[in-house]
């Protein structure tokens, strides 16, 4: 990367830090009988990034050492989860994009397990906003994206649940995800319980009314939202999304 373009990008982030004063909103949500949690983030007054390893190329692998590395910055975690599948060495499995930096491709093709149950996607952070887009319809649109993560299966497209859904599996899991609404707002969500694909994205198009929304992962979710008082604990991860505010004094 430029001398150039880290300047920009972190002038961008200084400028959203300016305006970032408070955490994200998160808040209970249920649908039918099933409860979740859910943390809106702004990305147009909150700094929205991904986290993978730190300057040394050290997989950070946690919210506490996300965390710890900020601090030398004087900046802290606000909101986190897990963001996007990976491998056992924690390298992420689809397209990732860091700082404006690119490390792994996309991956158009289908393949095992949930991150080729096409169409999958790529959950894309640019100033001022964020987008959840279809894989194939990112690769050909090839926009430019400050932070990106890929993960599989698309929850919502168009409106519509993922086609592969069924409404009586016997696949229960905890499970992540992320959708957009209309207005630009981010709704990250978990499971309070395990729910199956059908249900996880019923929640994103009829409680959060987001038209496209991403599966980040199963089994493995977890959330750190200090507003609430949460800071689910679990074996190392790989890709972390959060936002980044000032540190308290």
């Amino acid at each position: 990367m430029t001398t150039t373009i880290k300047a920009t990008l972190m002038a961008l982030l200084l400028a959203a830090l300016s305006t970032a004063t408070r955490a994200a909103d998160c808040r209970p949500e249920v649908l039918d009988d099933l409860r979740f949690t859910v943390c809106t983030v702004d990305p147009k007054v909150e700094a929205l990034r991904l986290f993978r390893t730190d300057a040394d190329g050290v997989v950070l692998g946690s919210f506490a050492r996300v965390d710890a590395m900020l601090e030398g910055d004087g900046t802290q975690l606000g909101f986190a989860m897990n963001a996007g599948m990976y491998h056992a060495d924690r390298a992420p499995v689809g397209l990732y994009i860091e700082n404006g930096e690119q490390t792994r491709a996309a991956v158009p093709n289908a393949g095992p397990g949930n991150f080729g149950l096409l169409p999958n996607g790529i959950f894309c952070v640019f100033p001022g906003g964020a987008r959840v887009i279809e894989t194939l319809t990112y690769i050909e649109e090839s926009p430019t994206c400050t932070h990106a993560t890929q993960s599989g299966p698309m929850l919502v497209i168009d409106g519509e649940l993922h086609p592969r859904f069924l409404v009586d599996s016997t696949s229960r899991y905890i499970r992540n995800g992320v959708g957009v609404d209309a207005d630009g707002l981010v709704h990250f969500a978990i499971s309070d319980s395990r729910v199956r694909f059908h249900e996880f994205g019923r929640l994103f198009r009829d409680v959060l009314k987001t038209p496209n929304a991403l599966y980040f992962d199963g089994k493995i979710s977890r959330l750190y939202a200090p507003g609430i008082d949460r800071h689910d604990a679990g074996f190392p991860m790989g890709p972390i999304i959060g936002t980044v505010v000032p540190r308290s004094r």
